[in-house]
């Protein structure tokens, strides 16, 4: 009896931690994703509060985060996506800020809906 209360009381332990260590870990280009999504979402409260230079500067620590994807097939979907990064910054210089967040906008689903 007291052999079988060990092993249950083993099994569930094993069954518990091994339940939290696997959660704990998230890949780098998960969390690259995640900061991407961030600094896009802080350019587009600085586009509605009318302040663009905090806008490309949100951009810019974007397209950073953008170099920690590791993922050779996705390369080319990735550049593309860096494309509305580009054009977003042109839009922002012209002050049509309703064409940059949609820009951004683009460029932050196109980043989550990659399959890493």
């Amino acid at each position: 009896m007291k052999f079988l209360k060990s092993t249950i009381v083993a099994a569930m332990l094993a069954v518990f931690l091994g339940s939290f260590s696997l959660a704990a870990f998230a890949t780098p280009n998960d969390d690259a994703v995640n900061r991407i999504s961030a600094h896009v979402d802080e350019a587009i409260k600085s586009l509605d509060a009318n302040d663009p230079d905090a806008a490309k500067a949100h951009i810019k620590q974007a397209k950073r985060a953008k170099k920690e994807l590791n993922s050779e097939q996705n390369a080319p979907k990735i550049g593309r996506l860096s494309a509305h990064f580009t054009k977003a910054n042109k839009f922002i210089k012209k002050s049509d800020y309703a064409s940059a967040k949609s820009e951004l906008e683009k460029a932050k689903h196109g980043y989550k809906a990659i399959q890493f």
